[in-house]
């Protein structure tokens, strides 16, 4: 009976996403300030889904530029280092650290250094 219950409550079937299945080159959002090559693996998922999750890497002085956001963001960096503001403050970010931005923050990332910026932007998607 309770295996009965459990099955019924199951969500859809997962889906399992290989990078090089969606990656592809472009000038990252917001200015589009040099090159990128993002990998939009959520958006391999069928909708509705709740959140984004995408791998962004940017090319040697590629930025996102400054913008508001509408929801609650984190940038994790796989390789290279990055400088991110929010708001006007900025820090400085290396592999295994990440920035959790708030919603309505004036954010940007850009890439800094000899090696592209591998970073990891995740992000709930606005209600339906």
């Amino acid at each position: 009976m309770m295996l009965a219950m459990l099955l019924m409550a199951a969500g859809p079937a997962m889906v399992v996403v290989r990078e090089d299945v969606v990656k592809h080159d472009e000038a990252p959002p917001h200015g589009a300030i040099g090159m990128s090559t993002v990998y939009r693996i959520s958006d391999a998922a069928p909708a509705p889904r709740s959140m984004e999750f995408r791998k962004r890497v940017l090319h040697p002085s590629a930025a996102i530029g400054v913008h508001r956001i509408a929801h609650d963001e984190v940038y994790y960096v796989l390789a290279g280092q990055g400088e991110v503001s929010s708001d006007g403050v900025t820090e400085r970010l290396a592999p295994g650290m990440a920035a959790y931005l708030y919603k309505g923050a004036q954010v940007g990332i850009r890439q800094v250094g000899a090696q592209a910026l591998s970073m990891i932007v995740s992000y709930p998607n606005a209600p339906r």
